[in-house]
């Protein structure tokens, strides 16, 4: 007896902010990618699928994006980071 199947796993890839398309609230989106591998024995093989999808932190809203925004996206958030943790620097300077 062959056991088989498939199993998903969700990864958290970049915290990005921007307006909510279903809230309109400028709010952090999570931008996660679902992937679903072939299990053979309930040992994961390799990936079935893909998908990217950005949620947001205030209402909870899911919208999906290719491939290409979700790298968009990702390349948005890292240029974010630096200005928030130059903001709390200045914070700390100006006392």
């Amino acid at each position: 007896m062959i056991i088989f199947g498939f199993r998903q796993k969700v990864l958290q890839l970049a915290m990005a902010t921007f307006l909510c398309a279903a809230c309109g609230n400028p709010a952090a989106h999570a931008l996660r990618r679902a992937v679903t591998k072939f299990t053979l024995f309930f040992v994961p093989l390799f990936p079935v699928n893909s998908k990217y999808f950005t949620q947001c932190t205030f209402c909870g809203a899911t919208n999906r994006v290719t491939k290409a925004e979700a790298e968009q996206l990702r390349a948005q958030a890292s240029r974010q980071v630096p200005n928030s943790q130059q903001y709390q620097q200045d914070q700390r300077q100006t006392g």
